[in-house]
């Protein structure tokens, strides 16, 4: 990365006294021009801590700082940064349950384009896919059905998306879910009201959350 790594790391709150206990691990990641703060400006450790009061299984959530906003993976070390050197990292600093059906990887915008290539590139790694607003990279949209058909089917992500009504990139979204329609592969797809904005994702933050953290349910 041309210098650290940065990201923002949530702990749930009860790491620290249950010492015996391993959790799921949920990569987030932020929107083009924006930092690795912006999911906790829209409320995500609030909302976690809310749903894992309420009884949710508990989990880690981690959102790493891509500084080169506008680059591709070819290009962008942000791709060998994570899979590479983060991955490693937290699983072993932090009690983690290391298998891919423990391991989330979610963003919005663009974010959500590199939740999608990590998913897809490294299917793996991840167990679940989310993409909030997604905004494909070109690289991979140039390639999607091929990566699409080199998945087996029991290695294919949990997948949600979901985009608002009025958002420019809508068309595009609505072309990658057909593409999984069209292959039958288990997805769930949500268009709500709402732009390409913040006051949209904040709004289903909590949604999100909730999601990532139903398919976790007896870890």
């Amino acid at each position: 990365m041309n210098g650290e790594l940065k990201f923002h790391l949530y702990l749930p709150p009860c790491y620290e006294q249950d010492t015996a206990r391993h959790y799921p691990v949920l990569y987030l990641i932020h929107g083009q021009s924006f930092s690795d703060d912006q999911w906790v400006r829209l409320g995500v450790t609030k909302a976690a801590d809310e749903l894992i009061a309420a009884g949710m299984p508990p989990f880690i959530i981690v959102m790493p700082f891509d500084k080169y906003h506008y680059r591709q993976p070819a290009t962008d070390p942000f791709d060998e940064a994570v899979i590479e050197e983060l991955i490693p990292y937290i699983d072993s600093t932090y009690r983690t349950l290391p298998e891919r059906t423990s391991r989330a990887v979610g963003g919005l915008s663009r974010g959500g384009g590199w939740a999608l290539h990590f998913a897809l590139n490294y299917p793996d790694l991840f167990g679940t896919l989310g993409g909030h607003s997604l905004a494909i990279l070109d690289e991979d949209g140039r390639r999607l059905s091929r990566l699409l058909d080199s998945i087996p089917v029991e290695d294919m992500p949990r997948i949600y998306m979901d985009i608002g009504k009025s958002d420019g990139l809508k068309a595009s979204a609505e072309k990658f879910e057909a593409q999984l329609t069209e292959r039958g592969i288990p997805h769930e797809w949500y268009v709500y009201p709402g732009y390409h904005n913040e006051a949209y994702w904040s709004k289903h933050v909590m949604e999100y959350i909730k999601w990532y953290a139903t398919g976790w349910v007896g870890q």
